[in-house]
């Protein structure tokens, strides 16, 4: 235990906190000529604080602020890829942002202190800290949505959002006040020493519970929690659309880790029942609908469903090996993401959003580098080998068999072949359709160097995944 005045374990977010603020002044000062000096700042910030994500790291769990706040294995790893998923999403949305006239510090700001409430989140050790981790980068992201004002789509995408997300939030608190009346604290430790001693009344608990893991559902986009996702990702600029796609992952699995696993295991048999039809439902209602899309950022959406459905096979096991798969999915899933749309905004100009099936025609006949990395994209989402999507799904699935749940890996497999036919589509369209827009690609250097390298690690972790899923059982087990 250590003082309330030592900030060692929050180093990390003391970091991020002064980068924010100095950006913030700074940016005041800058004209508009010169905005990439607030640019460059906010990136500097956001590797420090990567860096000190794993100077600090944790072997054993190191808790501060009156047990509010855990440094951990898990946290630190966390942390560290959520700024790095950051660094690229401003990187690949430079140009994107520019064009649109969103490159300025509002926009720095709010990334920065949304991934601020992330972090907050993947380090909560107690339910107020974890709410306030979550509000601060729920608000952010609301306003990032909506910051291009002069677009009515943008604000009725934030609005939407808003509204849903003040749901879930009130659901969240009214699980959490319901679980402090039965157990009689908001630690989480406390709170599960208290069900696992026995002594918590189980009927409150079980209420609580069923409000925690709608929170937790909304938050990963799950069925029947899934309606903000589509509007919000085809209604935002497509640079926020990747923010929200990609680093929020990581913190909504840190948000469900901290909760089930952390403070309800004991309650696992309940909650493993409640995910289960969650699952179901994510992977086949996001899969057939995603058929259906014209528009390849509510088609990403649907994915997205699709792919959390497949990561609560991990959580649905019950032990560590299939919490460390969830993991090892989610990163991979941020990591496939950020290619997915740094491929959208790469084909968008100014006055142009390449946001439909149709822009993707022919693309191969434009670029056969980038068609190629494009393909490695889709048979990661569909779990094609020798991506990575394969190993993460095999890995799930793996998982999930071990503790029995055969019939539900048939499921998922069964919608993972009605999901390739969607992604093999945009395949197809690129080899074998002309192209319906002749423009040429045009990007920064360092944007066309990272997206193949994005590009390239997902063939390289497919064949080489050891060292990638071994850090996520190790942080899983030091920190649980």
């Amino acid at each position: 235990m250590l003082s309330g005045f030592d900030l060692t374990p929050a180093l990390p977010e003391v970091t991020l906190l002064v980068a924010a603020c100095v950006v913030l002044v700074v940016d005041l000062f800058v004209p508009d000529s010169q905005r990439r000096v607030s640019y460059w700042l906010t990136q500097l910030g956001l590797l420090a604080t990567a860096w000190f994500s794993l100077y600090v790291f944790h072997e054993t769990p190191v808790r501060a602020f009156g047990n509010a706040f855990v440094a951990d294995a898990l946290a630190d790893l966390l942390k560290f890829f959520s700024c790095i998923t950051v660094v690229l999403t401003l990187l690949y949305s430079r140009v994107y942002l520019t064009a649109r006239g969103l490159f300025r510090g509002e926009t720095f700001v709010l990334t920065m202190f949304a991934l601020l409430g992330m972090m907050v989140m993947i380090s909560a050790a107690h339910f107020l800290t974890l709410y306030l981790g979550l509000e601060l980068m729920s608000l952010a992201l609301y306003a990032l949505v909506a910051l291009q004002r002069d677009s009515n789509v943008a604000v009725e995408a934030s609005m939407k959002y808003f509204v849903l997300g003040a749901l879930a939030s009130g659901l969240l608190l009214y699980g959490m006040s319901m679980i402090y009346g039965a157990t009689g604290s908001l630690e989480i430790n406390q709170v599960a020493v208290a069900v696992f001693s026995g002594h918590a009344n189980r009927l409150i608990l079980a209420f609580g519970l069923v409000f925690v893991v709608s929170a937790i559902a909304f938050k990963l986009g799950a069925v029947p929690y899934h309606m903000w996702i589509p509007d919000v990702y085809e209604g935002a600029p497509t640079a926020i659309t990747l923010f929200i796609g990609a680093a929020p992952k990581l913190a909504a699995f840190a948000f469900a880790i901290r909760l089930l696993v952390g403070s309800l295991a004991a309650m696992w048999f309940d909650w493993q029942g409640m995910l289960v039809v969650l699952s179901v439902l994510s992977m086949i209602a996001g899969n057939v609908i995603a058929i259906a899309q014209s528009n390849i950022k509510r088609m990403l959406a649907y994915s997205t469903i699709a792919n959390m459905g497949y990561m609560l096979l991990g959580f649905l096991t019950a032990n560590v090996n299939g919490y460390s798969a969830a993991m090892f999915y989610t990163i991979v899933y941020v990591l496939t993401t950020l290619a997915s749309f740094g491929m959208v905004l790469l084909l968008s100009r100014s006055g142009f959003e390449a946001d439909k099936l149709d822009d993707f025609k022919g693309l191969n006949q434009r670029s056969p580098w980038y068609a190629l990395m494009m393909l490695l994209v889709m048979f990661s989402l569909a779990g094609i080998p020798p991506t990575v999507g394969f190993y993460a799904k095999f890995a799930v699935f793996e998982a999930a068999v071990d503790v029995g749940l055969v019939w539900l890996v048939v499921i998922a497999v069964i919608t993972s072949l009605i999901g390739a036919f969607y992604y093999l589509r945009i395949v197809k369209l690129m080899y074998f359709d002309d192209p319906v827009d002749q423009a040429p690609l045009e990007s920064r250097f360092d944007t066309r160097v990272l997206l193949s390298l994005n590009g390239l690690a997902l063939l390289f972790f497919g064949v080489f995944p050891q060292q990638l899923m071994g850090m996520c059982v190790v942080a899983l087990t030091h920190s649980y």
